[in-house]
């Protein structure tokens, strides 16, 4: 490969912000279309004992819930809603049956707002006096709704590139076959116009899910209309229908935390060689969930604040520009430093990634992992080949068991890295684990510590009894938790955060109660079996009168405690006598001799001095401490 790494890539400080945003894809706009025909409207259940929700409630309620976590885990992304099969009509290509809809000067097409989500969640209440529902597709008119649904979807997503933004469409309906009251040429027409409409859309960049609602009674099927619209064949139909239905519940059910996104993080330069560099992208796995930041806003307009910073001339005060040379004393001589000049000195390598060479995976060990690693995968964007070269090291790593030792040239951080290869696991349900390398962090060599051993004899380490293993074992049976996961916890600190602020935001009067799920389970602890192998444990380690030998030493604490506090009241009395005085002008006078020994006595108790001894002794305890 005979490419000069020097002039592709550049070290992080050289790219300005505009060329990292162009690069690296933190964004994603969605469109949410919602199907508003009167069959949307009808009750979701057939039970009579459970509250008739409709579908358009159900859809209305996902759709708020992500929207509410979208403000806090991808504020930055951008949301439109649409209805289609609506009496009235509102968008730019004033297309029949097609609502966009949108509240103040938000743009149809923007970030979420809290006016957005407080009046989406109650549309329900107004939807059939202000929009309107209607069949959108009916025999013996050419109305095709779907189709202009499509089509305003595909127009609101026009701006940004979708090599910088995911844009989707996610379809919302109950309705499995849209063109089932027409026959004939006609709804052959309709259905090739609609489905190459949204092949067109997908051409484009563009994705389109479908998130379908069965009927009462009647499942939905997919393979009448949606599965040529989306794209979906064979076994693709009947595994659909389940996901998209987990999808569906996740939405609706999903906790206000911020989600790291999916999307890669960094683009880096790998030089394999001299000669041979590839181009792979970074991907952030685990990571602790934070606050968001705190943004400055001003007290009058309540608009964000922008951080600004500016050079002023010490001698006239005229604002300057940014200055495009610096200088360092050395010797008394003043040396220059261009801005480019600093960035040569800052680079401490030419290439993010160079790899220095490969060693075991067992001298690889637990406690070089400092922080979560990130995930390296290949990518042929700019250097065409990086993925066969990726794989073919890749390939080598597994089948010969070693780690890659690379130089990782962060600016701020420079420090050596381990590759460590991930073969690829699938299942029934498709791919499971993703091939490629975890890129880990190793420490530097103070970053290791190494404690001190104790050694004990066998006879001075405590070792428990046969009976008491038996008793803890059962223990551990009886409250083991089956298929526990600590991602089905949530953080406590951070759902009353974000619960707080969304109250606030959305202008609610009563706080959200926010459960713990970190607490113990009371019921499941209070069970007859559990309590009783915790009582058997208990006393197989601690006996039988464990409880009342406890209770007499808390009692002999109290007395500790009421005889400290008595101690205390004697130093404070001491210390108020004591401080009528001026000890040092008495020292210096030599009228401490004067003194009684009672009052002695009160200074030495004041300073936790003893106060034994005769006069002579007490004054001379107190000319010592005061250093005299």
């Amino acid at each position: 490969m005979d490419l000069d790494p020097e002039g592709i890539f550049r070290d992080d400080s050289d790219e300005d912000e505009d060329n990292v945003q162009e690069r690296e894809a933190n964004k994603e706009m969605v469109v949410y279309l919602v199907d508003a025909s009167p069959k949307m409207f009808t009750p979701a259940t057939t039970q009579d004992n459970e509250k008739q929700e409709t579908h358009f409630r159900t859809i209305v309620s996902c759709i708020t819930e992500s929207l509410k976590t979208q403000i806090i885990g991808r504020s930055y992304d951008e949301v439109a809603i649409c209805f289609f099969n609506t009496k009235e009509k509102k968008n730019l290509q004033d297309s029949a049956g097609v609502y966009v809809y949108n509240v103040g000067d938000r743009e149809e097409l923007d970030r979420p707002t809290a006016k957005l989500i407080k009046d989406f969640s109650s549309i329900e209440d107004s939807f059939m006096s202000t929009i309107g529902s209607r069949y959108g597709i009916t025999s013996g008119s050419r109305e095709n709704t779907l189709y202009n649904a499509l089509w305003v979807a595909q127009a609101l997503l026009r701006k940004g590139s979708v090599k910088t933004v995911s844009k989707r469409i996610l379809i919302f309906t109950n309705e499995d076959d849209p063109f089932g009251t027409i026959t004939g040429a006609v709804k052959t027409d309709m259905i090739r116009t609609t489905v190459q409409r949204a092949k067109d859309a997908q051409d484009l960049g563009l994705s389109i899910e479908l998130l379908p609602l069965s009927r009462p009674d009647e499942q939905f099927d997919m393979s009448l209309f949606y599965a040529d619209l989306i794209g979906l064949d064979g076994d693709e139909i009947t595994e659909y229908l389940p996901s998209a239905g987990v999808r569906l519940e996740d939405m609706s059910n999903q906790l206000r935390k911020r989600i790291m996104k999916k999307r890669r993080v960094k683009t880096l330069s790998f030089a394999i060689t001299n000669d041979v560099c590839i181009e792979v992208n970074t991907y952030a796995l685990v990571r602790p969930t934070t606050p968001g930041t705190i943004t400055w806003l001003d007290s009058l307009s309540n608009l964000p604040l922008k951080a600004e910073r500016s050079f002023i001339c010490n001698d006239t005060g005229a604002l300057l520009q940014d200055a495009q040379t610096r200088f360092q004393m050395y010797n008394d001589t003043t040396v220059k430093f261009s801005v480019r000049e600093l960035s040569e000195v800052k680079r401490v390598a030419s290439h993010h990634l160079r790899l220095l060479g490969f060693k075991p995976l067992d001298c690889l060990k637990d406690y070089h992992n400092l922080r979560p690693s990130t995930f390296v995968y290949p990518s042929d964007q700019r250097i065409f080949g990086s993925t066969r070269v990726f794989v073919a090291l890749h390939s080598s790593m597994l089948r010969l068991g070693r780690f890659a030792l690379a130089f990782y040239g962060n600016p701020t951080r420079p420090q050596l890295v381990a590759l460590v290869a991930q073969e690829e696991v699938t299942s029934s349900g498709g791919q499971f684990e993703p091939p490629g390398m975890h890129m880990i962090y190793l420490p530097y060599s103070d970053d290791i510590r190494y404690p001190e051993e104790v050694h004990v004899t066998f006879d001075d380490a405590p070792r428990a009894t046969d009976e008491q293993i038996k008793k803890a074992s059962n223990l551990f049976k009886r409250i083991d938790l089956k298929n526990f996961s600590t991602c089905q916890l949530a953080n406590p600190a951070l759902q009353r955060h974000y619960g707080i602020l969304e109250a606030l935001a959305l202008g609610e009067d009563e706080m959200p109660d926010i459960k713990d799920e970190t607490l113990p389970h009371e019921e499941g602890l209070s069970r007859p079996g559990v309590v009783k192998a915790i009582e058997e444990f208990k006393t197989s380690v601690y006996g039988e009168n464990y409880d009342q030998e406890e209770a007499e030493a808390a009692a002999g604490k109290a007395s500790r405690g009421d005889a400290s506090k008595k101690r205390k009241e004697i130093t404070d009395a001491a210390a108020q006598m004591s401080a009528v005085y001026d000890w040092a002008e008495l020292a210096d006078n030599g009228k401490l001799k004067e003194m009684t020994a009672a009052e002695l006595k009160c200074y030495l108790t004041a300073h936790d001095l003893p106060v034994s001894g005769k006069k002579d002794v007490l004054v001379s305890r107190i000319l010592t401490h005061l250093g005299k």
